[in-house]
Protein backbone atom coordinates (compact mmCIF):
# COMPACT_ATOMS: atom_id res chain seq x y z
CA UNK A 1 0.00 0.00 0.00
CA UNK A 2 2.83 2.34 0.91
CA UNK A 3 4.59 1.60 -2.41
CA UNK A 4 1.47 2.50 -4.38
CA UNK A 5 1.08 5.74 -2.43
CA UNK A 6 4.68 6.70 -3.12
CA UNK A 7 4.23 5.95 -6.82
CA UNK A 8 1.08 8.05 -7.06
CA UNK A 9 2.68 10.91 -5.12
CA UNK A 10 5.61 10.80 -7.55
CA UNK A 11 3.24 10.92 -10.50
CA UNK A 12 1.42 13.94 -9.12
CA UNK A 13 4.67 15.77 -8.44
CA UNK A 14 5.78 15.02 -11.97
CA UNK A 15 2.47 16.38 -13.22
CA UNK A 16 3.47 19.92 -12.30
CA UNK A 17 4.60 21.42 -15.62
CA UNK A 18 7.97 23.07 -15.90
CA UNK A 19 7.78 26.83 -16.40
CA UNK A 20 8.46 26.52 -20.13
CA UNK A 21 5.62 24.03 -20.53
CA UNK A 22 2.97 25.59 -18.28
CA UNK A 23 -0.37 26.96 -19.44
CA UNK A 24 0.81 30.37 -20.53
CA UNK A 25 -0.95 33.69 -20.57
CA UNK A 26 -0.40 35.45 -23.86
CA UNK A 27 0.28 39.17 -24.09
CA UNK A 28 -1.28 39.27 -27.56
CA UNK A 29 -4.56 37.90 -26.22
CA UNK A 30 -4.54 40.45 -23.40
CA UNK A 31 -4.05 43.19 -25.97
CA UNK A 32 -6.97 42.00 -28.09
CA UNK A 33 -9.21 41.78 -25.03
CA UNK A 34 -8.35 45.37 -24.21
CA UNK A 35 -9.51 46.59 -27.62
CA UNK A 36 -13.19 45.69 -27.08
CA UNK A 37 -15.28 48.85 -26.66
CA UNK A 38 -18.66 49.16 -24.96
CA UNK A 39 -19.56 52.29 -26.92
CA UNK A 40 -19.33 50.45 -30.24
CA UNK A 41 -21.46 47.64 -28.85
CA UNK A 42 -24.08 50.17 -27.80
CA UNK A 43 -24.10 51.76 -31.25
CA UNK A 44 -24.57 48.36 -32.88
CA UNK A 45 -27.48 47.38 -30.62
CA UNK A 46 -29.10 50.78 -31.18
CA UNK A 47 -28.83 50.28 -34.95
CA UNK A 48 -30.48 46.86 -34.79
CA UNK A 49 -33.25 48.01 -32.46
CA UNK A 50 -33.85 50.90 -34.87
CA UNK A 51 -35.16 48.51 -37.53
CA UNK A 52 -38.37 48.12 -35.52
CA UNK A 53 -38.71 44.39 -36.01
CA UNK A 54 -36.30 41.79 -37.35
CA UNK A 55 -38.82 38.96 -37.43
CA UNK A 56 -37.85 36.30 -39.98
CA UNK A 57 -41.17 36.81 -41.81
CA UNK A 58 -41.01 40.61 -41.68
CA UNK A 59 -40.39 43.22 -44.37
CA UNK A 60 -37.42 42.58 -46.67
CA UNK A 61 -37.64 45.43 -49.23
CA UNK A 62 -37.58 48.44 -46.91
CA UNK A 63 -34.26 50.12 -46.16
CA UNK A 64 -35.37 51.17 -42.68
CA UNK A 65 -37.58 48.42 -41.23
CA UNK A 66 -37.60 44.65 -41.06
CA UNK A 67 -35.20 41.75 -41.33
CA UNK A 68 -34.07 42.63 -44.86
CA UNK A 69 -32.83 46.07 -43.81
CA UNK A 70 -31.15 44.56 -40.75
CA UNK A 71 -29.37 41.93 -42.82
CA UNK A 72 -28.05 44.52 -45.25
CA UNK A 73 -26.84 46.65 -42.36
CA UNK A 74 -24.83 43.73 -40.94
CA UNK A 75 -23.43 43.05 -44.41
CA UNK A 76 -22.28 46.68 -44.69
CA UNK A 77 -20.65 46.50 -41.25
CA UNK A 78 -18.68 43.40 -42.27
CA UNK A 79 -17.69 45.03 -45.57
CA UNK A 80 -16.45 48.14 -43.73
CA UNK A 81 -14.41 45.97 -41.35
CA UNK A 82 -12.95 44.14 -44.33
CA UNK A 83 -11.92 47.40 -45.98
CA UNK A 84 -10.11 48.39 -42.79
CA UNK A 85 -8.13 45.13 -42.74
CA UNK A 86 -7.18 45.16 -46.42
CA UNK A 87 -9.91 42.81 -47.59
CA UNK A 88 -9.28 40.14 -44.96
CA UNK A 89 -12.97 39.20 -44.68
CA UNK A 90 -15.00 37.36 -47.29
CA UNK A 91 -18.69 38.20 -46.79
CA UNK A 92 -21.13 35.50 -47.90
CA UNK A 93 -24.91 35.06 -47.60
CA UNK A 94 -25.76 31.36 -47.13
CA UNK A 95 -29.52 31.03 -47.67
CA UNK A 96 -32.37 28.67 -48.47
CA UNK A 97 -36.05 28.94 -49.27
CA UNK A 98 -37.75 27.40 -46.25
CA UNK A 99 -41.29 26.18 -45.67
CA UNK A 100 -41.56 24.65 -42.21
CA UNK A 101 -44.96 24.43 -40.59
CA UNK A 102 -46.19 25.80 -38.31
CA UNK A 103 -43.76 28.74 -37.94
CA UNK A 104 -42.91 29.33 -41.61
CA UNK A 105 -46.18 28.52 -43.40
CA UNK A 106 -45.23 30.09 -46.74
CA UNK A 107 -41.96 29.76 -48.70
CA UNK A 108 -39.53 32.24 -47.14
CA UNK A 109 -35.91 32.94 -47.92
CA UNK A 110 -33.86 32.57 -44.75
CA UNK A 111 -30.60 34.48 -45.22
CA UNK A 112 -27.52 34.50 -43.00
CA UNK A 113 -24.81 37.16 -43.11
CA UNK A 114 -21.39 35.58 -42.60
CA UNK A 115 -17.85 36.98 -42.62
CA UNK A 116 -14.94 34.57 -43.13
CA UNK A 117 -11.40 35.44 -42.01
CA UNK A 118 -9.25 32.77 -43.66
CA UNK A 119 -6.52 31.10 -41.65
CA UNK A 120 -2.94 31.36 -42.81
CA UNK A 121 -1.70 27.77 -42.40
CA UNK A 122 -4.72 25.64 -41.37
CA UNK A 123 -7.67 27.32 -43.13
CA UNK A 124 -10.05 24.32 -43.00
CA UNK A 125 -9.97 24.43 -39.19
CA UNK A 126 -12.71 26.85 -38.14
CA UNK A 127 -13.66 28.66 -34.95
CA UNK A 128 -17.12 30.17 -35.43
CA UNK A 129 -18.99 32.75 -33.37
CA UNK A 130 -22.73 33.15 -33.95
CA UNK A 131 -25.75 35.13 -32.80
CA UNK A 132 -29.22 35.40 -34.27
CA UNK A 133 -30.42 38.57 -35.92
CA UNK A 134 -34.15 37.81 -35.93
CA UNK A 135 -36.50 38.91 -33.14
CA UNK A 136 -40.06 38.23 -31.97
CA UNK A 137 -42.83 39.27 -29.57
CA UNK A 138 -45.37 37.15 -27.65
CA UNK A 139 -46.96 35.66 -30.77
CA UNK A 140 -44.14 33.97 -32.66
CA UNK A 141 -46.05 34.56 -35.91
CA UNK A 142 -46.48 38.33 -35.40
CA UNK A 143 -44.15 39.75 -38.05
CA UNK A 144 -45.39 43.36 -37.98
CA UNK A 145 -45.39 44.49 -34.32
CA UNK A 146 -42.33 46.27 -32.95
CA UNK A 147 -39.90 43.60 -31.72
CA UNK A 148 -36.70 45.42 -30.66
CA UNK A 149 -34.88 42.22 -29.68
CA UNK A 150 -32.20 44.24 -27.91
CA UNK A 151 -30.94 41.39 -25.77
CA UNK A 152 -32.47 38.50 -27.76
CA UNK A 153 -30.34 38.65 -29.75
CA UNK A 154 -28.97 42.00 -30.90
CA UNK A 155 -26.55 41.59 -27.99
CA UNK A 156 -25.09 38.42 -29.51
CA UNK A 157 -24.86 39.92 -33.00
CA UNK A 158 -23.19 43.05 -31.60
CA UNK A 159 -20.68 40.81 -29.81
CA UNK A 160 -19.73 38.98 -33.01
CA UNK A 161 -19.44 42.20 -35.03
CA UNK A 162 -17.17 43.70 -32.37
CA UNK A 163 -15.17 40.47 -32.30
CA UNK A 164 -14.69 40.82 -36.06
CA UNK A 165 -13.47 44.40 -35.65
CA UNK A 166 -10.89 43.38 -33.07
CA UNK A 167 -9.71 40.03 -34.41
CA UNK A 168 -9.50 41.14 -38.06
CA UNK A 169 -6.49 43.26 -37.12
CA UNK A 170 -4.38 40.13 -36.76
CA UNK A 171 -3.81 36.93 -38.73
CA UNK A 172 -4.32 33.46 -37.31
CA UNK A 173 -3.39 29.92 -38.41
CA UNK A 174 -7.06 28.81 -38.26
CA UNK A 175 -10.08 30.42 -39.91
CA UNK A 176 -12.41 32.65 -37.90
CA UNK A 177 -16.06 32.90 -38.93
CA UNK A 178 -18.53 35.55 -37.73
CA UNK A 179 -22.15 34.58 -38.38
CA UNK A 180 -25.34 36.64 -37.96
CA UNK A 181 -28.08 34.02 -38.35
CA UNK A 182 -31.80 34.37 -39.04
CA UNK A 183 -34.70 32.00 -38.59
CA UNK A 184 -33.75 31.10 -35.00
CA UNK A 185 -37.10 31.97 -33.46
CA UNK A 186 -38.89 30.08 -36.23
CA UNK A 187 -36.97 26.83 -35.69
CA UNK A 188 -33.16 27.27 -35.85
CA UNK A 189 -33.26 27.38 -39.65
CA UNK A 190 -30.41 29.81 -40.22
CA UNK A 191 -28.07 27.75 -38.05
CA UNK A 192 -29.01 24.57 -39.92
CA UNK A 193 -28.35 26.30 -43.25
CA UNK A 194 -24.92 27.50 -42.13
CA UNK A 195 -23.98 24.14 -40.56
CA UNK A 196 -24.82 22.40 -43.85
CA UNK A 197 -22.94 25.09 -45.79
CA UNK A 198 -19.88 24.45 -43.60
CA UNK A 199 -20.12 20.69 -43.93
CA UNK A 200 -20.46 20.85 -47.72
CA UNK A 201 -17.26 22.90 -47.91
CA UNK A 202 -15.24 20.63 -45.65
CA UNK A 203 -14.91 23.03 -42.74
CA UNK A 204 -13.58 21.34 -39.61
CA UNK A 205 -15.47 23.39 -37.05
CA UNK A 206 -13.65 23.05 -33.73
CA UNK A 207 -16.02 25.37 -31.90
CA UNK A 208 -19.32 27.13 -32.42
CA UNK A 209 -19.60 29.85 -29.78
CA UNK A 210 -23.30 30.67 -29.94
CA UNK A 211 -23.99 33.93 -28.13
CA UNK A 212 -27.69 34.24 -27.37
CA UNK A 213 -28.70 36.89 -24.82
CA UNK A 214 -25.43 38.16 -23.40
CA UNK A 215 -26.39 41.67 -22.27
CA UNK A 216 -28.81 41.51 -19.33
CA UNK A 217 -27.66 41.62 -15.69
CA UNK A 218 -30.97 41.93 -13.79
CA UNK A 219 -32.63 38.61 -13.02
CA UNK A 220 -36.35 37.98 -12.71
CA UNK A 221 -35.94 38.32 -8.93
CA UNK A 222 -34.37 41.76 -9.26
CA UNK A 223 -30.89 40.59 -8.27
CA UNK A 224 -28.07 42.19 -10.25
CA UNK A 225 -25.47 39.69 -11.50
CA UNK A 226 -22.74 41.26 -13.62
CA UNK A 227 -19.82 38.96 -12.85
CA UNK A 228 -21.10 35.59 -14.12
CA UNK A 229 -21.85 34.14 -17.54
CA UNK A 230 -23.14 30.65 -18.30
CA UNK A 231 -21.76 28.25 -20.89
CA UNK A 232 -24.14 25.40 -21.75
CA UNK A 233 -22.59 22.24 -23.25
CA UNK A 234 -24.08 18.90 -24.23
CA UNK A 235 -22.98 15.74 -22.43
CA UNK A 236 -23.08 12.72 -24.72
CA UNK A 237 -22.61 13.85 -28.29
CA UNK A 238 -25.64 14.04 -30.53
CA UNK A 239 -24.15 11.72 -33.19
CA UNK A 240 -23.22 8.93 -30.80
CA UNK A 241 -23.86 5.45 -32.21
CA UNK A 242 -25.31 2.59 -30.18
CA UNK A 243 -21.93 0.85 -30.01
CA UNK A 244 -20.26 4.07 -28.86
CA UNK A 245 -22.97 4.56 -26.24
CA UNK A 246 -22.43 1.06 -24.89
CA UNK A 247 -18.69 1.70 -24.47
CA UNK A 248 -19.20 5.14 -22.99
CA UNK A 249 -21.76 3.94 -20.43
CA UNK A 250 -19.27 1.37 -19.16
CA UNK A 251 -15.98 3.29 -19.30
CA UNK A 252 -17.10 6.91 -18.91
CA UNK A 253 -17.24 9.96 -21.12
CA UNK A 254 -20.68 11.32 -20.21
CA UNK A 255 -19.11 14.62 -19.14
CA UNK A 256 -16.29 14.72 -21.68
CA UNK A 257 -17.85 15.41 -25.04
CA UNK A 258 -15.86 17.87 -27.15
CA UNK A 259 -18.44 20.51 -26.28
CA UNK A 260 -17.86 19.92 -22.55
CA UNK A 261 -14.10 20.21 -22.98
CA UNK A 262 -14.66 23.32 -25.07
CA UNK A 263 -16.61 24.73 -22.11
CA UNK A 264 -13.69 23.88 -19.80
CA UNK A 265 -11.36 25.67 -22.21
CA UNK A 266 -13.59 28.79 -22.14
CA UNK A 267 -13.67 28.66 -18.35
CA UNK A 268 -9.88 28.66 -18.27
CA UNK A 269 -9.77 31.58 -20.71
CA UNK A 270 -11.96 33.65 -18.38
CA UNK A 271 -9.69 32.87 -15.44
CA UNK A 272 -6.57 33.94 -17.32
CA UNK A 273 -7.71 36.96 -19.32
CA UNK A 274 -10.71 38.58 -17.63
CA UNK A 275 -11.11 40.36 -14.31
CA UNK A 276 -14.07 39.68 -12.01
CA UNK A 277 -15.89 37.68 -14.68
CA UNK A 278 -16.52 34.01 -14.12
CA UNK A 279 -17.71 31.27 -16.45
CA UNK A 280 -20.25 28.92 -14.93
CA UNK A 281 -20.26 25.66 -16.88
CA UNK A 282 -23.74 24.20 -17.18
CA UNK A 283 -23.89 20.47 -17.92
CA UNK A 284 -26.88 20.74 -20.24
CA UNK A 285 -27.26 21.43 -23.97
CA UNK A 286 -29.40 24.50 -23.28
CA UNK A 287 -31.79 25.92 -20.72
CA UNK A 288 -34.36 23.37 -19.52
CA UNK A 289 -36.85 22.65 -22.32
CA UNK A 290 -35.43 25.43 -24.51
CA UNK A 291 -33.04 25.60 -27.44
CA UNK A 292 -30.67 27.71 -29.49
CA UNK A 293 -28.68 27.75 -32.71
CA UNK A 294 -25.83 25.65 -31.29
CA UNK A 295 -28.15 22.63 -31.51
CA UNK A 296 -28.07 22.71 -35.32
CA UNK A 297 -24.27 22.47 -35.25
CA UNK A 298 -24.35 19.62 -32.72
CA UNK A 299 -26.65 17.68 -35.05
CA UNK A 300 -23.89 17.62 -37.66
CA UNK A 301 -21.20 16.63 -35.17
CA UNK A 302 -19.59 20.04 -34.63
CA UNK A 303 -18.57 20.99 -31.06
CA UNK A 304 -20.83 23.84 -29.94
CA UNK A 305 -21.83 25.68 -26.79
CA UNK A 306 -24.38 28.29 -25.85
CA UNK A 307 -23.02 31.40 -24.10
CA UNK A 308 -25.72 33.21 -22.13
CA UNK A 309 -25.96 35.81 -19.37
CA UNK A 310 -25.85 34.61 -15.78
CA UNK A 311 -29.39 35.69 -14.90
CA UNK A 312 -32.39 35.94 -17.21
CA UNK A 313 -35.40 38.23 -16.97
CA UNK A 314 -38.40 36.55 -18.59
CA UNK A 315 -40.43 39.78 -18.63
CA UNK A 316 -37.95 40.96 -21.27
CA UNK A 317 -38.06 37.88 -23.49
CA UNK A 318 -40.60 37.12 -26.25
CA UNK A 319 -42.99 39.79 -24.96
CA UNK A 320 -45.26 42.39 -26.55
CA UNK A 321 -44.13 45.89 -25.58
CA UNK A 322 -46.47 46.97 -22.77
CA UNK A 323 -46.80 47.97 -19.13
CA UNK A 324 -49.11 45.99 -16.84
CA UNK A 325 -49.57 46.61 -13.11
CA UNK A 326 -46.43 48.71 -13.11
CA UNK A 327 -44.35 45.97 -14.76
CA UNK A 328 -42.63 46.88 -18.04
CA UNK A 329 -42.54 44.05 -20.56
CA UNK A 330 -40.46 43.78 -23.71
CA UNK A 331 -36.91 43.35 -24.93
CA UNK A 332 -35.81 46.98 -25.10
CA UNK A 333 -32.39 48.55 -25.07
CA UNK A 334 -32.88 49.75 -21.50
CA UNK A 335 -32.43 46.13 -20.46
CA UNK A 336 -28.84 45.98 -21.73
CA UNK A 337 -25.79 46.63 -19.56
CA UNK A 338 -23.08 47.48 -22.07
CA UNK A 339 -20.17 47.02 -19.69
CA UNK A 340 -21.38 43.46 -19.12
CA UNK A 341 -21.86 42.94 -22.85
CA UNK A 342 -18.29 44.13 -23.35
CA UNK A 343 -17.08 41.50 -20.87
CA UNK A 344 -19.00 38.80 -22.71
CA UNK A 345 -17.45 39.98 -25.97
CA UNK A 346 -13.96 39.92 -24.44
CA UNK A 347 -14.53 36.31 -23.42
CA UNK A 348 -15.36 35.41 -27.02
CA UNK A 349 -12.42 37.37 -28.43
CA UNK A 350 -9.94 35.71 -26.07
CA UNK A 351 -11.37 32.24 -26.72
CA UNK A 352 -11.28 32.64 -30.50
CA UNK A 353 -7.77 34.10 -30.53
CA UNK A 354 -6.36 31.43 -28.24
CA UNK A 355 -8.00 28.55 -30.13
CA UNK A 356 -7.03 29.93 -33.54
CA UNK A 357 -3.38 30.27 -32.53
CA UNK A 358 -3.23 26.87 -30.83
CA UNK A 359 -2.80 23.67 -32.83
CA UNK A 360 -5.87 21.60 -33.61
CA UNK A 361 -7.01 19.33 -30.77
CA UNK A 362 -5.26 15.95 -31.01
CA UNK A 363 -6.84 13.13 -33.02
CA UNK A 364 -6.71 9.39 -32.56
CA UNK A 365 -6.49 9.61 -28.76
CA UNK A 366 -6.59 6.16 -27.15
CA UNK A 367 -6.01 4.85 -23.64
CA UNK A 368 -4.91 1.56 -22.08
CA UNK A 369 -4.22 0.32 -18.57
CA UNK A 370 -6.74 -2.30 -17.51
CA UNK A 371 -5.36 -4.52 -14.70
CA UNK A 372 -2.12 -2.53 -14.72
CA UNK A 373 -0.61 -0.06 -12.23
CA UNK A 374 0.14 2.45 -15.03
CA UNK A 375 -1.96 4.27 -17.65
CA UNK A 376 -0.82 4.73 -21.25
CA UNK A 377 -2.19 7.33 -23.66
CA UNK A 378 -1.47 7.49 -27.38
CA UNK A 379 -2.45 9.98 -30.05
CA UNK A 380 -1.70 11.04 -33.61
CA UNK A 381 0.75 13.88 -34.26
CA UNK A 382 -0.82 16.91 -35.89
CA UNK A 383 0.41 20.00 -37.76
CA UNK A 384 1.45 23.01 -35.73
CA UNK A 385 1.99 21.10 -32.48
CA UNK A 386 5.38 21.51 -30.81
CA UNK A 387 4.33 19.09 -28.10
CA UNK A 388 1.49 17.53 -26.17
CA UNK A 389 0.26 17.54 -22.60
CA UNK A 390 -1.53 14.65 -20.93
CA UNK A 391 -4.16 15.65 -18.41
CA UNK A 392 -6.09 13.77 -15.75
CA UNK A 393 -8.60 14.48 -12.99
CA UNK A 394 -10.78 12.72 -10.45
CA UNK A 395 -13.91 11.28 -12.07
CA UNK A 396 -16.03 13.74 -10.05
CA UNK A 397 -13.88 16.84 -10.64
CA UNK A 398 -15.30 19.51 -13.00
CA UNK A 399 -11.91 20.68 -14.31
CA UNK A 400 -8.63 19.06 -15.32
CA UNK A 401 -6.35 19.16 -12.29
CA UNK A 402 -3.11 17.30 -13.11
CA UNK A 403 -0.93 17.25 -16.21
CA UNK A 404 2.36 15.99 -17.53
CA UNK A 405 4.31 17.33 -20.49
CA UNK A 406 4.95 14.71 -23.19
CA UNK A 407 6.99 16.83 -25.57
CA UNK A 408 6.70 15.89 -29.26
CA UNK A 409 6.08 12.21 -28.45
CA UNK A 410 2.77 10.56 -29.37
CA UNK A 411 2.65 8.28 -26.33
CA UNK A 412 3.00 8.77 -22.59
CA UNK A 413 2.95 6.26 -19.74
CA UNK A 414 1.73 7.61 -16.42
CA UNK A 415 3.56 5.45 -13.91
CA UNK A 416 1.58 4.75 -10.77
CA UNK A 417 -1.60 6.39 -12.06
CA UNK A 418 -4.35 3.76 -12.17
CA UNK A 419 -6.76 4.04 -15.09
CA UNK A 420 -9.74 3.08 -12.94
CA UNK A 421 -9.54 6.13 -10.68
CA UNK A 422 -9.31 9.07 -13.08
CA UNK A 423 -10.47 10.55 -16.38
CA UNK A 424 -7.75 11.38 -18.89
CA UNK A 425 -7.16 13.56 -21.95
CA UNK A 426 -4.54 15.09 -24.24
CA UNK A 427 -4.01 18.65 -25.51
CA UNK A 428 -1.74 20.01 -28.25
CA UNK A 429 0.60 22.95 -27.62
CA UNK A 430 2.23 25.33 -30.09
CA UNK A 431 5.86 26.45 -29.93
CA UNK A 432 4.77 29.79 -28.48
CA UNK A 433 2.61 28.23 -25.76
CA UNK A 434 -0.95 28.28 -27.13
CA UNK A 435 -2.83 25.17 -26.05
CA UNK A 436 -5.82 23.40 -27.58
CA UNK A 437 -8.82 22.11 -25.65
CA UNK A 438 -8.30 18.72 -24.02
CA UNK A 439 -9.47 15.65 -25.93
CA UNK A 440 -10.96 12.71 -24.01
CA UNK A 441 -9.92 9.31 -25.44
CA UNK A 442 -12.16 7.54 -27.94
CA UNK A 443 -15.28 8.56 -29.87
CA UNK A 444 -16.92 10.16 -26.83
CA UNK A 445 -14.35 12.96 -26.78
CA UNK A 446 -13.23 13.27 -30.41
CA UNK A 447 -13.52 16.79 -31.83
CA UNK A 448 -13.88 15.23 -35.29
CA UNK A 449 -16.26 12.26 -35.15
CA UNK A 450 -15.32 9.10 -37.00
CA UNK A 451 -18.64 9.10 -38.84
CA UNK A 452 -20.63 12.25 -39.60
CA UNK A 453 -23.70 12.70 -41.81
CA UNK A 454 -22.86 12.88 -45.50
CA UNK A 455 -22.54 16.50 -46.67
CA UNK A 456 -25.28 17.95 -48.83
CA UNK A 457 -24.38 19.54 -52.15
CA UNK A 458 -23.25 23.17 -51.77
CA UNK A 459 -25.70 25.86 -52.88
Amino acid sequence: MRALSIALAGALLASTPAAAQSVEEQARVHRLVGEVRADRLRADVEAMVGFGTRHTLSETESDTRGVGAARRWVQREFQAISRDCGGCLEVVLPSQIVTALPRIPDPTEVVNVVAIQRGTTDPERVILISGHLDSRVTDVMNATADAPGANDDASGVAALIEAARVLSRERFPATLVYAALTGEEQGLHGARILAEYAQARGWRIMANLNNDMVGNIEGQNGVIDNTRIRVFAEGTRTLETQAEADTRRYNGGEVDSPSRNLARFIDGIADRYLTNFDVEMIYRTDRYGRGGDQVAFLRLGFPAVRITEGSENYDRQHQDLRTENGVVYGDMIEGIDFDYLAQATRLNVATMAAMARAPAPPTGVTIAGAVLPDTTLRWTAGPGAAGYRVWWRSTTAPQWTHSRWAGPATELVLRGVVIDDFFFGVSAVSADGYESPVVFPGPAGAFIPAAAPAPRPAN
